[in-house]
């Protein structure tokens, strides 16, 4: 999918961090087994989009990422008011929003990439859905039409800012862990620790990864 292989590597390294993170918490004693399969589905969801910027990615069965995804985002959706903690249900559902769209927003992608012929699984005769790169740019390809692209572009614009708010977050989470931080900061982090701020941290470099692979589509 991505021609440059300098920015292939850039994302796998981003994407490694989340897979990592997600398989290390998954596998944790005394993780709960609702956490462990959110980790487990942020790790997959890392290891999908690493190899969707390699060209090798692409001959990966498409139906079972999109089922894959699908469910993840409604397992997100589905479980956040039985986990809301000190939230309100609802405020639980509108905290697990970000979850439910980068899930969705993956099974659209892979979708739209299987309906033009260009991923496993697709007799593709055709790549009337898409448009073949320069070999001197960035992607090796990008959609065709304006509504597929448009979709894209909309995507790529929401997941960097949801992946600049979680960045924010986590570095303010990490700011709240230097002994010199005065304790009002450190108090208006509930949660906060080595652990809170290591998983905003890789949710914000899936959302930012994500975005440049949208980018890329338009």
């Amino acid at each position: 999918m991505i021609a440059a292989t300098g920015l292939r590597w850039i994302l796998t390294v981003l994407f490694a961090a989340p897979v990592v993170y997600g398989v290390w918490r998954a596998v944790l004693l005394g993780t709960e087994v609702a956490d462990r399969l959110d980790h487990a589905l942020h790790a997959a969801m890392g290891v999908l989009m690493a190899a969707m910027a390699w060209p090798w990615g692409m001959h990966l069965p498409a139906q079972p990422q999109v089922v894959l995804f699908w469910a993840g985002a409604l397992w997100f959706l589905a479980a956040a008011p039985f986990r809301a903690g000190d939230r309100s249900r609802f405020g639980a559902v509108l905290a697990a929003w970000p979850r439910v769209l980068m899930m969705g927003a993956m099974a659209w992608m892979v979708a739209a990439m299987n309906s033009s012929g260009t991923m496993a699984g697709h007799s593709g005769g055709g790549m009337h859905g898409m448009h073949m790169a320069d070999a001197s740019g960035l992607a090796a390809m990008t959609l065709a039409g304006t509504g597929p692209r448009l979709v894209a572009g909309v995507l790529a614009a929401v997941l960097a800012g949801i992946g600049l708010a979680w960045l924010a977050r986590a570095l303010d989470r990490a700011r709240a862990l230097d002994p010199a931080a005065r304790p009002v900061r450190a108090a208006a982090a509930p949660g906060g620790g080595v652990v809170d701020a290591l998983a905003i941290g890789c949710h914000a470099a899936m959302a930012l990864g994500m975005a440049v692979m949208f980018v890329l589509l338009v």
